[in-house]
């Protein structure tokens, strides 16, 4: 009997890392690098293993993606839990994690990925669920056409800085944050 028949089953640890594994690829090549082989011999699985948790590659990745937005979620939650003001809270705290958030911001995972997300329409559809979701349920702390503008702003400040070869912050970026967390507040 091999080892496999005798070790307990953990499905959820197993997912886990095969998740682990493709966002570390991800991070470092690009959706691209990312291969149901290379995965599933990262996280010490078979590749009929792989497949039983995520029947392709497209699957691996669009649970990947939704892994992440997962800790996004988290990561918002708790930057609007400390706001003290309720109005324009989910904006502020999406300002944050798109300038310094440790999911979202400039050197966190998503930067890798998040560019891949506007050729890929599987994860296009995600990112506009996950935000369709999240306005619903901020709609009347954030539902202001300002805060939508300010959002939209940081979105493409993100982008440009994102797309840039060099990785480096523009020097103005804490002024532009400075500026658009103003306009957050009544």
């Amino acid at each position: 009997m091999s080892q496999g028949h005798l070790r307990k089953k953990q499905p959820e640890l197993v997912r886990r890392k095969l998740l682990d594994c493709a966002e570390k690829f991800a991070v470092d090549l690009g959706l691209a690098g990312i291969t149901l082989q290379a995965v599933s011999e990262a996280a010490g699985v078979t590749k009929g293993g792989l497949l039983h948790h995520f029947q392709s590659k497209q699957i691996l990745v669009e649970g990947m993606f939704e892994n992440i937005l997962k800790r996004l979620d988290a990561e918002l939650d708790q930057a609007i839990a400390r706001d003290h003001e309720r109005w324009g809270s989910f904006t502020r705290a999406y300002l944050d994690t798109v300038f310094v958030g440790h999911e979202f911001g400039l050197k966190g995972p998503w930067a890798a990925l998040s560019v891949s997300m506007i050729a890929e329409p599987g994860l296009r559809r995600i990112w506009a669920d996950w935000l369709d979701a999240r306005l619903r349920r901020h709609r009347e702390s954030d539902s202001d056409p300002i805060l939508e503008i300010v959002r939209l702003a940081a979105d493409g400040a993100w982008l440009g800085l994102a797309l840039r070869d060099h990785g480096t912050v523009a020097a103005d970026i804490a002024d532009l944050r400075a500026r658009l967390l103003s306009l957050t507040r009544k």
